[in-house]
């Protein structure tokens, strides 16, 4: 069938990093589904293989659980070493690790800020720069970074994590122009509100929820499996000509004003 050819992922190794959290475990999910050879990894490789085992149960087996440090180059040179000698090759990556803090900005420490950074900018930074290089020597390749409706305008009470996402946009950019020839395309997802349970506690009062949803078009939070669309678009061939775009799933967020 022609949609089939179009969006046909069958056989790609897909490797997500972050991929036993909120979003990104639901990615996970999706590329297994999609026929694809999946690496679940994680900083706490119990939830990786968690997530593992909930997409064996779905009757999905070919995939790998491996933890990672995003702030350790030396890590992600093994996570890829170690793909390409379990699956013969690499073809998707998903940057999706990071965290968050809800800090007054006067309170900010420095080592909360490092934290932070790290775990978003850096571990980006290091995995476009260690599975892009792997890509680029194949010829082809594809990368989705994650950024975030606190990219710009910055999203109150999130200063450090609004830093980090408006540089990760950034740093897609770049790559999108500086690889566009190169057979490597590099692309960002920027997701609205799709609140965890951390976010509820941490973030999201009742005036806050107001405010957000008053905010957005469709006047709801995000479920996780509304991500997945755009993700396998821009994993597929569909998304051929598209590079160093910032593809907004937020339910109309983004095109708010009063």
């Amino acid at each position: 069938m022609y949609i089939d050819q179009l969006f046909n992922l069958n056989g790609k190794v897909a490797a997500v990093i972050g991929a036993g959290g909120h979003l990104c475990s639901e990615m996970a999910r999706s590329f297994a589904r999609a026929g694809c050879k999946v690496v679940i990894i994680d900083l706490r490789i119990e939830k990786a293989q968690k997530v593992e085992k909930e997409i064996n149960e779905e009757g999905f087996n070919h995939t790998i659980s491996l933890a990672l440090d995003v702030a350790q180059k030396e890590q992600h040179y093994q996570v890829l070493d170690t793909i390409v000698n379990h699956f013969g090759s690499l073809d998707i990556m998903v940057n999706g690790a990071g965290i968050n803090g809800s800090t007054p900005y006067l309170d900010i420490t420095e080592e909360e800020w490092n934290a932070i950074m790290d775990s978003q900018i850096k571990g980006t930074f290091l995995g476009c720069q260690v599975y892009g290089e792997y890509m680029l020597k194949k010829g082809k390749g594809n990368i989705i970074n994650i950024s975030s409706a606190s990219a710009g305008p910055p999203l109150s009470k999130a200063f450090t994590y609004s830093a980090a996402k408006a540089a990760i946009k950034n740093l897609t950019q770049n790559l999108g122009r500086e690889w566009g020839t190169k057979g490597v395309r590099v692309n960002a997802i920027r997701p609205g509100f799709f609140p965890t349970e951390w976010n509820l506690k941490n973030f999201i009062d009742e005036d806050r929820k107001k405010a957000i949803l008053g905010h957005t078009a469709m006047q709801r939070f995000g479920t996780p499996d509304e991500l997945t669309g755009a993700i396998l678009w821009l994993a597929s061939d569909a998304s051929g000509f598209v590079t160093g775009a910032e593809i907004a799933v937020d339910g109309g967020y983004s095109c708010m004003t009063i």
